[in-house]
């Protein structure tokens, strides 16, 4: 019996050494808690560091100079117009040799194609109204040709039921109410059938030398990405342009614009990064801006292919188009 009191003393020993080493487990833990909590937060710290540069960064590229073009101020009427000016006069220097890219020789073979030029391109009426124009010179031969004759010398046009119509119609009101010729004004080019102010314009400013705005569908186009009106009208378009240039312009601005506008500035795909006068263009960047690629959009003179003309007038840097290949 006398070892039974060590034996409790030795169980209250172990007692409190438990209980110090139950105290220590939970320290132990509640410290790696901690350490888990602060690695958690140094981790958020160092996540949000690598966070905030690349905001910053990414804020100051649109910002800096050069980077990403700035928003465009509103313009005012006053600088809408010395740009459009200096356009004009870019142009001027890009196609000194601009020209009607109809083949003519007098007013009607010119009132003809123009009529014959709806829908379809230049090239295709220039290849087409040797023959005719072979077959009926003057405005008395067409109005007597039998319109199915007709019909089959124009159908390359496309819609030649309807242009025959027009052409039997404006050659017998030459005949019978101009004396066999054009008339040289606006008021009276416009009562003749197929005839509107497009038309008119063209034969005014190239066959009688009166002043006149084109507006077709690269002028109407380009005018709206250049900025110099938001109409879609062909005659409100006209108006706004007229506002803007000298009357002793229209004629050869119409040239140019059509000219860039078939060359450069095209409808589906301009040729952004060829184009020169791009510093001055609102509307850059809607075509390709890469300059090799954009350089392969170029047409006709400017892309080393044939022009529209048969015979083009002299100083046309490109090659005469081909006749019309035989059926």
């Amino acid at each position: 019996m006398k070892e039974t009191p060590p034996a409790k003393t030795t169980a209250t020993a172990k007692a409190p050494a438990a209980k110090k080493a139950v105290a220590n487990k939970t320290v132990a833990k509640k410290t790696a808690a901690t350490k888990t909590v602060a690695k958690k937060a140094v981790t958020k710290k160092a996540a949000a560091k690598k966070t905030a540069p690349a905001k910053t960064s990414a804020a100051a590229k649109k910002t800096a100079p050069g980077k990403t073009a700035p928003a465009r101020k509103p313009e005012s009427r006053t600088a809408m117009v010395r740009r459009a000016r200096r356009i004009n006069r870019e142009l001027a220097e890009l196609y000194p040799y601009a020209h009607p890219e109809l083949d003519f020789t007098n007013p009607f073979e010119l009132l003809v194609a123009t009529v014959l030029s709806a829908q379809t391109t230049d090239l295709r009426v220039n290849q087409t109204t040797p023959r005719l124009f072979a077959r009926c010179p003057t405005p008395e031969d067409m109005a007597a040709m039998p319109p199915e004759e007709l019909e089959e010398l124009i159908r390359p046009t496309g819609f030649f039921r309807a242009k025959t119509k027009s052409l039997l119609g404006l050659s017998a009101a030459l005949r019978d109410r101009f004396d066999g010729k054009v008339p040289g004004r606006l008021a009276d080019l416009v009562t003749l059938p197929g005839v509107g102010r497009k038309t008119a314009n063209v034969v005014l400013g190239n066959a009688f030398g009166v002043p006149g705005i084109t507006v077709d569908t690269h002028f109407g186009r380009l005018a709206r990405r250049f900025g110099w009106t938001t109409a879609e009208d062909a005659e409100k378009v006209e108006a706004d342009v007229a506002a803007i240039f000298p009357k002793s312009e229209w004629t050869m601005l119409s040239h140019r614009v059509v000219f860039h506008g078939r060359r450069v500035c095209h409808s589906r795909k301009p040729a952004c990064g060829a184009c020169a006068i791009a510093p001055l263009c609102p509307a850059y960047g809607e075509g390709e801006t890469d300059p090799d690629k954009a350089k392969k959009l170029l047409k006709y003179e400017l892309g080393g292919q044939p022009g529209q003309r048969l015979k083009p007038p002299p100083g046309y840097p490109g090659q005469p188009a081909p006749p019309l290949a035989a059926p």
